[in-house]
């Protein structure tokens, strides 16, 4: 289990704050200090807010290039609430029904609607028998994820407090199976349909993970999509940065955009402020506290002396970097009805897509991509992203989370031979998939993005592009600690630590340094 590190200084003496990074963790993070009256200061190395979760605007176009399912609303209404606001105020979100169309290769597309019943008529109607076995199924997703939200995301773990909760100990046993048991194998079980099998792994790819080493206890995931439903912001996640941003300024916090963080300065074995630099010039900004919300690996291999990082290199050369993407983004003439908002497209034989990812032979595979995709086109519920008269796609292509795989074209770089060769194989496969034999033809904006793309733009170790994978090893306490063991007042939020990846565990992990003040 994590130890609980050095202990923060008492809350009366926390009366400012320098967060690192204006992403969804650092946004979070500023707005919840500044609403307990801390002065706080964001620091960012880029031109505005949003991190990972960023846009590109081309020739009328508008590209979001991070994070475009929004699932488990809980996490967002909770962080609103904790703002004396709530996210029907914030937010315009609209419920996708269909939630998403599936592609398998060599077979008819399916639609999966919303809501427990339907999916369950659906899955029926694919398998005789498996109605029935998705009900149990998503009891079971239900049961855990319930759980888990109660007593398992919102802490530090550094009391066995959430072990022992009368809820958890009910439980235990079959927690402890469920984290041992792959969800690959799990799903197997329970279902022969190689489609609906791939409808109840492909949430391990949300992880940054692959469904034969994330835990069987990650079905819960199920819940959130075809239970709770898939949503859209209109504006996409650029409004919820917005939002977020105002929030933050509402309450004082002072931004600093353009300024990278080069060191964080430290007196005594605690952290003092962050040495920035800004048009050439350095300064160091002091405060009582450092929450660092970028990357773990630069900010503990980057900003730190080698004698105060809690997770130094050697730390990183046993984890899981997680996910790798080349991302291609189109602006398409004409209408495009063969997509749904969110489309899923399943090679018959995924595990070769996997082992392309995640493979050992990082060399080998880096000139390779996955067959497995995800196509996103957000103006068929969302006008302000494309103009008239044509569409917006952004396809997601795994590859593995390695440099060596190269940049796109979107920011300026030149073109790596693999993405290109990986952005032009997706194309194909959508024209013939989605039968749009045109497609090629139709594109009038194409831009890339790389894995080294992501780790120019955010330090993001390994060019990953999610957060390192959700394996047993790297799940739950097993999972980087928020607060350094070695320089008292430094801590950490975002996808690389506790409780993990993706917008909701972001907005958690900027609550759970709170927890380690109040």
């Amino acid at each position: 289990m994590t130890l609980p590190g050095l202990a923060p200084k008492p809350p009366a003496e926390v009366d400012s704050a320098l967060v690192i990074g204006a992403g969804v963790a650092g946004l979070a993070t500023a707005g919840l200090l500044a609403e307990h009256g801390i002065a706080v200061t964001v620091i960012e190395r880029g031109p505005r807010a949003g991190g990972r979760a960023g846009e590109l605007e081309v020739d009328g176009f508008r590209f979001e290039t991070g994070p475009s399912w929004y699932l488990m609303p809980e996490a967002f209404d909770r962080y609103f609430d904790l703002l004396g606001t709530s996210t029907a105020q914030e937010l315009d979100l609209q419920l996708l029904d269909p939630g998403y169309r599936v592609f398998p290769e060599g077979k008819t597309p399916l639609d999966v609607p919303h809501g427990r019943e339907a999916v369950a008529e659906f899955f029926e109607s694919v398998e005789p028998g498996a109605g029935a076995r998705l009900e149990n199924y998503l009891d079971s997703a239900k049961k855990i994820y319930d759980t888990a939200l109660q007593h398992l995301l919102y802490t530090n773990y550094t009391t066995p407090a959430p072990f022992l909760n009368r809820e958890v100990l009910a439980q235990a046993g079959r927690f402890v199976r469920m984290l041992f048991q792959s969800l690959d194998s799990y799903v197997d079980s329970q279902f022969s349909d190689v489609r609906l099998q791939q409808i109840l792994k492909y949430p391990a790819v949300f992880l940054s993970t692959q469904p034969a080493t994330a835990p069987s206890l990650y079905h819960l995931m199920s819940h959130t999509d075809l239970e709770l439903g898939v949503q859209y912001p209109q504006g996409g996640f650029t409004s919820l940065i917005d939002a977020m941003e105002r929030l933050a300024r509402e309450r004082d916090v002072e931004f600093r955009y353009d300024t990278e963080a080069v060191e964080i300065t430290t007196s005594d074995g605690r952290a003092t402020g962050v040495r920035v630099r800004h048009e050439g010039q350095n300064e160091t900004l002091t405060a009582d506290i450092v929450v660092s919300c970028a990357d773990l690996h630069h900010t503990e291999n980057a900003l730190l002396k080698p004698e105060e990082r809690t997770f130094p290199e050697r730390y990183f050369a046993r984890r899981d970097p997680g996910l790798g993407t080349t991302l291609v983004l189109l602006g398409v003439e004409g209408n495009l009805p063969q997509l749904d908002h969110h489309n899923l497209f399943f090679s018959e034989k995924w595990e070769e897509d996997f082992e392309v990812v995640y493979g050992d032979d990082v060399q080998a595979h880096a000139q390779q991509s996955s067959r497995s995709i995800y196509v996103c086109k957000p103006s068929q519920t969302d006008d302000s992203v494309a103009p008239e008269g044509y569409e917006n796609l952004f396809v997601l292509i795994p590859v593995p989370a390695a440099e060596v795989v190269g940049h796109g074209d979107a920011y300026g770089a030149s073109e790596s031979a693999a993405v290109k060769r990986a952005a032009d194989a997706a194309i194909e496969q959508i024209a013939q998939w989605a039968e749009i034999p045109d497609l090629a033809e139709r594109i009038v904006v194409r831009r890339t993005i790389g894995p080294a793309d992501f780790a120019d733009n955010y330090h993001a170790w390994s060019g990953g592009s999610i957060g390192p994978a959700h394996t047993l090893a790297q799940s739950a306490f097993f999972r980087s600690s928020n607060v350094s063991k070695k320089v008292a007042g430094l801590f950490y939020a975002g996808a690389t630590v506790q409780p993990g990846v993706g917008v909701p565990m972001c907005l958690i992990s900027a609550e759970n340094v709170l927890d380690r003040l109040f």
